[in-house]
């Protein structure tokens, strides 16, 4: 039997990148799989038809995640198109990087509404959910700037470690209802956000990793996985670092 037989999961920022990983992974695994991005555009339809081609169900939704409304009415829709919610990842998120003393107020509200306000946003929604169901994994995507901060990424490093306070608060509020909740903090990881960073820069940045390399999205959605598995069903409130041994 696949470990995510039977599953829903909601993904939220899949369709490219972390995110797309996730869902293709999950698919893999036998979830069906709900994803939300702005826009459900041809590169989102394609991710779509991807996961479709593991014979499961999938469909995308067109939803700004840090927008409470639109939160609450695209989950609703979800659950009555999908009949359950096993698993959220709130994985949207942007960077806006800058320097605090020229930081604008619109790019460190941009930042964290779209990082963090979003997954308050999914996790009030699917909370009844999931305790009527007395059960659920939510999934909080941090980064090791979360842990660590990063020089340049106030805004980021601030949203990614409220993410991992969030994960481990709702650990604790939800944990007697069988909801586990547990954050991810990848490091450098190679994506089209990353991919347009110089050369140079990605060897500096591999130099400081103890693998001497890059990590893939798949590194980040085989944790995913485990974490929305049945394998992990004694961890809860946890951060689990993918980051090649940058972060000890």
């Amino acid at each position: 039997m696949k470990l995510l037989e039977g599953k829903t999961a909601i993904i939220t920022g899949a369709a490219r990148g972390i995110g797309k990983a996730i869902a293709i992974k999950f698919a893999s695994e036998g979830a069906n799989i709900a994803f939300t991005d702005l826009a459900i555009d041809e590169n989102a339809l394609a991710t779509q038809k991807e996961i479709e081609a593991f014979g499961v169900k999938a469909k995308g939704y067109a939803s700004n995640a840090a927008n409470y409304q639109e939160t609450a009415d695209v989950v609703a829709e979800i659950h009555k198109e999908f009949g359950q919610i096993d698993i959220l990842v709130n994985n949207a998120g942007i960077t806006r990087d800058g320097l605090m003393m020229r930081m604008s107020e619109q790019q460190w509200d941009m930042v964290i509404n779209i990082n963090l306000k979003s997954a308050f946003n999914f996790i009030h929604a699917v909370t009844p959910v999931m305790m009527k169901q007395k059960s659920g994994s939510i999934i909080n995507m941090s980064s090791v700037v979360g842990v660590s901060g990063n020089a340049g990424q106030a805004n980021y490093s601030a949203s990614k470690a409220g993410m991992i306070g969030l994960a481990k608060s709702i650990a604790k509020e939800l944990g007697s209802r069988g909801i586990r909740a547990n954050a991810i903090a990848p490091g450098f990881i190679i994506t089209e956000m990353t991919g347009a960073l110089s050369d140079s820069v990605r060897e500096e940045w591999a130099k400081q990793i103890p693998l001497r390399r890059g990590g893939t999205p798949e590194d980040v959605a085989n944790v995913a996985t485990f974490l929305a598995s049945d394998m992990s069903s004694y961890v809860s409130g946890q951060v689990i670092p993918v980051c090649g041994g940058m972060n000890m």
